[in-house]
């Protein structure tokens, strides 16, 4: 996989840089997890502070193109959209926890309707 930079740009207000890439690849098209870590190790980023936000496989074509944002520090990283981190990063364990638990609630709620009949 081959990795082409086509736009860098600074966004001090949002405090990151955006960037455009396209990719160059052989066979399948590649996750995004590949991406993100071909373009991390292009731009010479830290893992936990590039988020990609889009691909676009061009059809019929063995390339895409892309936008990721690099921040400076986690602070930052608040505005994104939840299902981009995911897409990014996983779930992480606090989210488990919190679904774990809005599932749990409705059952009990249910296994108390059944004690007081």
């Amino acid at each position: 996989m081959k990795i082409e930079i086509l736009s860098e740009k600074e966004n001090a207000l949002l405090e990151r840089r955006e960037i455009n890439f396209r990719v160059h690849y052989a066979g399948p098209t590649p996750s995004i997890k590949d991406v993100r870590a071909d373009l991390i190790g292009a731009l010479n980023s830290k893992d936990d502070l590039t988020v990609v936000d889009s691909v676009k496989p061009g059809f019929g074509e063995s390339r895409l193109v892309g936008y990721a944002k690099v921040y400076k520090d986690k602070e930052g990283m608040k505005i994104e959209l939840k299902h981009k981190m995911r897409k990014n990063f996983g779930v992480s364990e606090e989210e488990k926890a919190a679904e774990a638990a809005k599932v749990a609630a409705p059952a009990e709620k249910k296994e108390e309707k059944k004690k007081k009949k």
